[in-house]
C-alpha cells in the first residue's frame, strides 16, 4: 500500500545518481557543461533560483550570438552600446541579489532577536515567580508567628483571669491524673479539642468481622484447621539437655542452607 511503501521507502539509502564519461567534438559547447558547479546535493534536484540561472545563461548565450562583429566603426559603436546595457543590467541583477540577501540576512536577525526576547522574558518570568514565590512564603512564616504569638498571649491572659486574686497554685499532676473527669482523660472542645473527630480512621473494616458470609468462611477454615505438634529439632535427654550429636546436627543443618 501507498502508507508502506512510504514508510519503508530506500530513498534515505540511496546514492548520489550516476554521471557517465562524455567526450565533447570539437567546436562544440554543449549547454550542459555550462552547469558544471551544479550537483547533486548542490544545485540538484534544480529549483526556482537554479531555473533562474539556467534561464540567465541561456539569454547570455543569446546576447554573446547576437554581438556584432567588429569589422566597422558603427557596429564597434554598436558592440560597445550594447555590452554597456548588459554591464548595467548585470549590475542592476546583482544588486537585486544583494537586496535579496540583506531581506533574508534581516529575517534571520528579527528571529533571533524574537528568540532572545522570548527566553528573556522567560527568565524574566521565572524570576518573578521566585520572588513573589519567596514573599509569599514569608507572608505565611510571618501571619503563623502572629498566629501562635496571639494564642500564647490568650493562653497568659486566660491564666491571668483564673488568678485574678493572685494566688496562682502549681499545676497537680498527680491530682488529674486520678480524676478521671480532668482535662488529661476528658478535654474540653471549647479549648480545641476534639477526640472523636478522626474516630472513624480508627475502626476495623474486615469482610470476615462484618459480613455473615464472613464470618461462616472463617468459621469453616478454623474448623477445619489442623495444628501438628512441632518435632524438636535436636535430641534431648531425660534431664532436658541438648546432647552434643545433637548440636552438631543443628550446626550442620545450617552450613548446609
Amino acid at each position: 500500500t501507498l502508507g508502506i511503501q512510504t514508510d519503508y521507502r530506500d530513498g534515505e539509502a540511496q546514492t548520489d545518481p550516476y554521471s557517465p564519461e562524455y567526450i565533447v567534438r570539437s567546436g562544440s559547447v554543449p549547454e550542459i557543461l555550462a552547469l558544471a558547479t551544479l550537483t547533486w546535493g548542490r544545485g540538484l534536484p534544480a529549483g526556482p533560483a537554479e531555473l533562474e540561472i539556467i534561464d540567465r545563461i541561456r539569454e547570455k548565450r543569446a546576447w554573446e550570438a547576437a554581438l556584432p562583429p567588429m569589422d566597422s566603426p558603427a557596429n564597434i559603436a554598436k558592440r560597445l552600446e550594447m555590452m554597456e546595457y548588459m554591464e548595467r543590467k548585470e549590475w542592476a541583477y546583482r544588486e537585486e541579489e544583494i537586496d535579496k540577501l540583506q531581506k533574508v540576512q534581516l529575517e534571520v536577525f528579527k528571529e533571533l532577536l524574537r528568540r532572545r526576547e522570548e527566553n528573556q522574558n522567560e527568565v524574566n518570568d521565572m524570576r518573578l515567580y521566585n520572588h513573589w514565590h519567596n514573599h509569599q512564603k514569608a507572608k505565611e512564616e510571618k501571619i503563623r508567628k502572629i498566629q501562635h504569638d496571639c494564642a500564647m498571649m490568650l493562653r497568659k491572659l486566660i491564666a491571668k483571669r483564673k488568678n485574678v486574686m493572685g494566688k496562682q497554685g502549681r499545676r497537680d499532676i498527680i491530682k488529674e491524673y486520678n480524676d478521671f473527669s480532668s482535662q488529661v482523660y476528658a478535654p474540653l472542645s471549647r479549648i480545641g479539642f476534639f477526640p472523636d473527630k478522626s474516630s472513624d480512621g480508627y475502626a476495623v473494616k474486615n469482610f470476615y468481622l462484618n459480613t455473615f458470609a464472613g464470618l461462616c468462611e472463617l468459621e469453616q477454615s478454623v474448623s477445619q484447621l489442623k495444628i501438628k505438634a512441632p518435632k524438636p529439632k535436636c535430641n534431648i535427654t531425660k534431664t532436658g539437655y541438648v546432647t552434643r550429636a545433637g548440636r552438631l546436627e543443628v550446626v550442620l543443618a545450617q552450613v548446609h542452607q
